[in-house]
């Protein structure tokens, strides 16, 4: 059982940067495919990126590509999501995800909640217009 505990979250400004931390209890982390998501209040939760197991290839939502930046550290277990010029659409509770995976994957699959294996509790972004 893999646990998730999200931090960083926060309230700031329009056009502040904000960084959030998603530390991994496994440590066999570097097995597990990690995704970041997002729920705003009253619609569905969505795709903000993902990371693959090196570091290596990183993919990101249309929305946030540019301004959102996903990196792990190996040493640490820990996945970051560094979030730049932030805007109050960005608001939402942000959610790491974890997936046990060898070898490839559909990079359509990673997008998708229901692949992941693992949750974190969410941590609160609010952006202030």
């Amino acid at each position: 059982q893999v646990q998730l505990v999200e931090s960083g979250g926060g309230l700031v400004q329009a056009g502040d940067s904000l960084r959030l931390s998603c530390a991994a209890s496994e440590r066999t982390f570097s097995n597990y495919v990690m995704g970041w998501f997002r729920q705003a209040p009253g619609k569905e939760r969505e795709h903000v990126g993902t990371i693959n197991w090196s570091g290596s290839i990183t993919h990101y939502a249309d929305s946030v590509k540019g301004r959102f930046t996903i990196s792990r550290d190996a040493a640490k277990n820990t996945v970051y999501l560094q979030m730049n010029s932030l805007q109050p659409e960005d608001t939402a509770v942000y959610y790491c995800a974890a997936k046990y995976i060898v070898g490839v994957y559909a990079r359509h699959s990673a997008t998708q909640s229901n692949w992941y294996d693992y949750w974190g509790q969410g941590t609160l972004v609010t952006v202030s217009s």
